[in-house]
Formats: structure tokens, C-alpha cells, sequence
């Protein structure tokens, strides 16, 4: 059983823990340098001045074993209904559900804060969160070639989008 809450101060260590891991020994993160607690508490302070979710998801033992929010898509205000989401769960957890619990918990913030589109930017070898990704409803919207680079060579990035309300701009 996994429960999903918001991030509060006492699991920066946890969450600097799974995005170090990431940074580390996968392209889920693009950066070549792990971060320190400082980095990840000013993180989750951004995302709460904002008014944007930090979501953890909790083992039965109490342990922080993923963690997902989201953040503008772009800084000027015709993306103001958009966002883009990370979602990163801890390595052992893979597979089992994790990352579609606290997704569904995280489009529902977003739903919730009058959010448009969600949009994930997925390393287009990640066959498992782009099929996760599907299976909640996010269609593929695009695809860069050779955008990035980690572990000496090129990566690709792919995009895909969930609208989230059919709503038109007018009555918002």
C-alpha cells in the first residue's frame, strides 16, 4: 500500500536521496552533478511560494519512496495553463505501481489549481514511464532529436501532453 502527501521539510533527505540516484545512474535527469539538502529544500520552497504541489508517495514502513511535482511550462503568461511535471521513484520501487499512484494524485493538484496541460518531457529511451505516462491518458505531442547528452552520448527528448479540462481561455 502506498499513501500519497505533500512533501514537508523532513523528507529533503529522502528526496535528495531518489534525484541523486537519478542524476547518478539514469537519464530521468539530465544534470551531470548531484545536489545537496540546501538544493532540494529551496526546491520544494519554490514550489510552495508558487502555489505547486510537492507530492511524496510513503511505503507501509513510513519511507519516502517517490516524490512528483510540477512547475510552469514556460515563464510567459499565454503558458499560464500549463505546466510540466517531474515524477522520480526510488529504484527499488520500479514497476510496481508507484509512479501511476502519485501521477493520478498529481493531475488531480493540477486540475485542482486550474491547470489547462500537463506536459511531460520524457529521454525517448524511457519505454516504461512514456507507456506509464499513456496509460494515464498522455498522448505523445513531439519528439527532438539529439537534444541532450549524459553518459557520453546523445539523447532524444519526447513529449507528450494530458489535457486536463476542456474549458476555453475565455471563461477562465
Amino acid at each position: 500500500m502506498v499513501d500519497i502527501r505533500d512533501a514537508t521539510t523532513s523528507d529533503i533527505p529522502e528526496i535528495t536521496k531518489i534525484y541523486n540516484d537519478a542524476v547518478l545512474n539514469t537519464t530521468a535527469i539530465w544534470n551531470e552533478s548531484v545536489v545537496d539538502e540546501a538544493n532540494r529544500l529551496a526546491w520544494l520552497n519554490d514550489r510552495t511560494r508558487a502555489g505547486y504541489p510537492a507530492l511524496v508517495a510513503i511505503d507501509d514502513s513510513g519511507e519516502v519512496i517517490g516524490y512528483a511535482s510540477f512547475g510552469d511550462w514556460r515563464a510567459w503568461e499565454g503558458y499560464r495553463y500549463s505546466i510540466e511535471h517531474s515524477v522520480y521513484i526510488r529504484n527499488d520501487y520500479h514497476r510496481k505501481g508507484v509512479g501511476a499512484s502519485i501521477m493520478r494524485a498529481l493531475i488531480h493538484r493540477a486540475r485542482n489549481c486550474g491547470k489547462h496541460v500537463m506536459i511531460a518531457a520524457i529521454e525517448a529511451e524511457n519505454i516504461a514511464s512514456i507507456r506509464m505516462h499513456e496509460k494515464l491518458g498522455f498522448e505523445k505531442a513531439g519528439h527532438l532529436k539529439q537534444v541532450g547528452v549524459k553518459f557520453g552520448r546523445w539523447l532524444d527528448l519526447t513529449f507528450l501532453q494530458l489535457v486536463l479540462d476542456s474549458d476555453s481561455p475565455v471563461s477562465r
